[in-house]
């Protein structure tokens, strides 16, 4: 009786292992180093310019992004993406930065060599600055024509 007792938690004890195993293997898809050369917003992180290495890793259903600085003080970040897509294989690796009243926020990652795009939150550009930005750029493109027609 005690030799089946034993069997059966070996036996339970080997399909558990082999059950994390996948886990553990995935747990690191993407992973790359990048520079900023400013201070962005990138969620509710405030990350300041400099060489960082990130690693891109399933959480559940979402995906996570982690930052480890490597040019300096050796801060980390820990982001969750809003979304991900996947990305085409022409695409560039490129950090996508939109410009608001506050500051830079990071708004996409795209990582064609991994086959994914990754989206973060970006805050809502007011309806103030928005119109300040197509007015300035109307005035923009009136006065280079002007200048071009002298």
């Amino acid at each position: 009786m005690k030799s089946i007792c034993k069997f059966a938690y070996a036996v339970a004890l080997t399909l558990s292992a082999l059950n994390f195993a996948p886990s553990l293997a995935s747990a690191q898809d993407a992973a790359g180093t990048f520079t900023l050369t400013h201070e962005v917003h990138w969620q509710n992180a405030i990350v300041p310019g400099g060489k960082y290495r990130f690693t891109v890793g399933s959480s559940g259903s979402s995906e996570m992004l982690t930052l480890r600085n490597v040019s300096g003080g050796g801060a980390s970040f820990m982001m969750l993406v809003v979304d991900a897509e996947t990305s085409q294989p022409s695409d560039i690796s490129q950090l996508v930065v939109v410009s608001r009243a506050n500051g830079s926020f990071v708004s996409t990652m795209q990582l064609p060599e991994f086959g994914m795009t990754l989206h973060f939150a970006v805050p809502a550009e007011t309806r103030d600055v928005a119109q300040r930005a197509a007015t300035s750029s109307a005035t923009s493109s009136a006065t280079q024509t002007a200048s071009a027609a002298r």
